[in-house]
């Protein structure tokens, strides 16, 4: 019985997740296949990475998945990681959006929102009377903000729905495909007509509980591991197998000899039976420049939102305030240059030493792209300057650490739904060849563990069609 090997492309959490899931599939399918992950740096990842100093704990990238979906869960569980999971502490679910020169708390509910001065008495009624907006066109490719806009209002818009989308994806409304970004939003204008008929509905066939973790925020709790969410791509590595692995290893080229497809990294040659390219969408346009152009081409217009996180974290009873929240996220219309602030110590458990605190702050994205790119002595002072006017904070921190993502989140941008089926439909002209990662079908862990489960079973099907 001949062996088939199978090379995916990239150690982040969609090139680990789509390797073990398509090692599993063989293993139970009887099939005599090789899988070998691929990654050009040094460590695995991507922007998985818990770094741990002087008592913090920072995550370079993201710090956590939300539990409303149960790829990531059930892959945990796979892995024997159920006891190290840690959730978001209980008043984590207070929200903050900093507007007209203070915090303002989200609302929680209808009477909260009323009582609520985050909107004017004005703007509160132009989102009472989002109930009788009639639906959007289904064939419109709608941005971000003309549906906000088009539904809640121009003062919504500002204060609810930019900073939103300043936290989820770094992102501009004003050029971000609603259908692509918030596809659950989409639905439920489109099913109940009105979404706030569809909070009342939907409202009343919740229990106690999924509404207690609803307002927890978008849709689920934020969920991570006591050392940070790299315990989750080291799990994953151990459990596909390190002997798998190959580290700094650039492929620079793809080609096919009719029969398999070579691999080209610094004059080695990787022979492969199928590929799962699952690097960044600019990496991927390069690797396929020569093989396919016009796959190339589709994959390079896919941009990115580029972000600087700079932690600060302070010594045990250095803070003259408590943070009991999530952080906070800035109006549009707010001259202080950072999209937001999330208290980490205040989120998870051993974020800080007992006593202390972490905060982590955005700086960038796609409204602010150059600030991104400011030295790490002008970032510091920039966010420095941001808590003190908006948290009252003058004290020096221990630690001070900045992160750069200069190809941080891919931009859901207008037309990107169509966009990822002409990627896809080309790809399919080369049999054996599939891409997986947060460039396409969503952005969060989530979403990339789902897609690498997705794409591993795909592979095991053009696989044993060959063989049949």
């Amino acid at each position: 019985m001949k062996h088939l090997q199978c090379v995916v492309i990239g150690g982040g959490i969609s090139g680990l997740t789509s390797a073990y899931y398509l090692q599993k599939a063989a293993a139970i399918a009887g099939i005599p296949l090789k899988t070998i992950l691929v990654e050009g740096g040094r460590r695995l990842g991507g922007k998985i990475w818990s770094q741990h100093e002087d008592g913090f704990l920072c995550e370079w990238g993201p710090n956590g998945f939300l539990n409303n979906k149960p790829d990531t869960l059930k892959l945990c569980q796979e892995l024997g990681l159920q006891e190290k999971l840690v959730y978001s502490n209980d008043h984590a679910r207070e929200r903050f959006i900093y507007a007209n020169g203070h915090l303002h708390r989200l609302p929680h509910g209808i009477v909260d929102f009323v009582r609520s001065d985050l909107l004017s008495w004005s703007a509160k009624l132009r989102c009472a009377g989002e109930i009788f907006v009639p639906k959007g066109s289904v064939n419109v490719d709608e941005s971000l903000a003309d549906f906000a806009i088009r539904r809640l209002g121009r003062e919504a818009l500002d204060k609810l729905i930019t900073p939103m989308a300043g936290g989820i994806f770094a992102g501009d409304p004003a050029t971000m495909s609603l259908r692509a970004s918030f596809p659950r939003i989409y639905e439920l204008e489109h099913n109940y007509g009105s979404l706030l008929m569809a909070a009342i509905r939907l409202s009343r066939r919740a229990s106690v509980s999924a509404k207690r973790a609803s307002a927890s925020g978008p849709g689920g709790v934020l969920t991570s591991f006591a050392g940070g969410l790299e315990i989750l791509t080291t799990a994953l590595a151990t459990k596909f197998g390190v002997e798998n692995i190959v580290y700094d290893k650039k492929i620079s080229a793809i080609t096919y000899n009719g029969a398999q497809y070579r691999l080209h990294s610094a004059g080695e040659v990787i022979t492969a039976d199928a590929v799962i390219c699952a690097s960044e969408a600019h990496s991927a346009a390069q690797i396929f420049y020569d093989f396919d152009t016009k796959l190339s081409q589709q994959l390079a217009q896919i941009q990115y939102a580029p972000l600087a996180v700079v932690c600060h974290g302070y010594a045990p009873g250095v803070l003259n305030r408590d943070l009991p929240g999530f952080g906070y996220l800035l109006s549009a219309n707010e001259a202080i240059p950072v999209l937001g602030t999330l208290w980490d110590s205040s989120i998870f458990p051993q974020r800080a030493p007992d006593g202390g605190a972490l905060l982590r702050t955005m700086v960038g994205g796609a409204r602010f792209p150059l600030l991104a790119e400011l030295d790490d002595s002008n970032l510091l002072e920039l966010v420095k300057k941001s808590l003190e006017t908006i948290l009252g904070i003058n004290s020096q921190a221990t630690l001070e650490r900045v992160y750069r993502h200069p190809l941080a989140i891919p931009r859901y941008d207008l037309g990107h739904i169509e966009l990822v089926k002409k990627i896809e439909a080309q790809a399919a002209i080369h049999q054996g060849l599939f891409f997986a990662g947060n460039a396409y079908h969503g952005v969060g862990i989530n979403d990339c563990v789902a897609r690498g489960s997705v794409v591993a079973a795909k592979v095991m099907q053009q696989l044993l069609r060959s063989r049949a």
